[in-house]
């Protein structure tokens, strides 16, 4: 369904608990065929297989590194089980910077979601949100040589 309304002029579909008939959505993203889909989350057995068979972009909530690699491998056995790639899903994961300002721990937190495949580092900023904290973080990670 959501396919659809991203990418064809109408769409149908019947469906046990929404119905669609000549459904438009418009405008259309710019990308083709249609903007990517993100779905974020870890539940084993339905989340990571509707990203399996959906999503191009799979982030993961947060956790430690073996638990980030336990669930690209159980997202990359969805994708088996259904003939697709799973270098076709970009994979994110949120770091989080704490109120002391750790940047270091950032970075640390980063690569090591990195050595296990992590594509796309997200960083979440303590509240009050301070844009104070913008600048030595990216002086940080350009530095790191991440």
């Amino acid at each position: 369904m959501l396919t659809g309304l991203l990418s064809q002029e109408t769409t149908d579909f019947d469906g046990k608990f929404y119905q669609l008939k000549g459904a438009r959505n418009e405008p259309k993203g710019p990308q083709r065929p249609h903007p990517p889909i993100c779905i974020g989350g870890s539940g084993e057995k339905r989340t990571l297989k509707i990203t399996a068979k959906y999503a191009q972009h799979w982030n993961f909530v947060g956790g430690p590194p073996e638990e980030f690699a336990r669930k690209r491998d159980v997202l990359a056995a969805h994708c088996a089980d259904i003939g697709r790639d799973p270098k076709e899903i970009l994979l994110s994961a949120h770091v989080r910077l704490e109120s002391d300002r750790n940047y270091g721990k950032v970075i640390d937190d980063a690569a090591a979601l990195g050595a296990e495949g992590l594509d796309l580092a997200i960083v979440y900023i303590p509240v009050p949100y301070d844009p104070a904290v913008l600048e030595p973080l990216a002086e940080a990670i350009r530095d790191s040589g991440l």
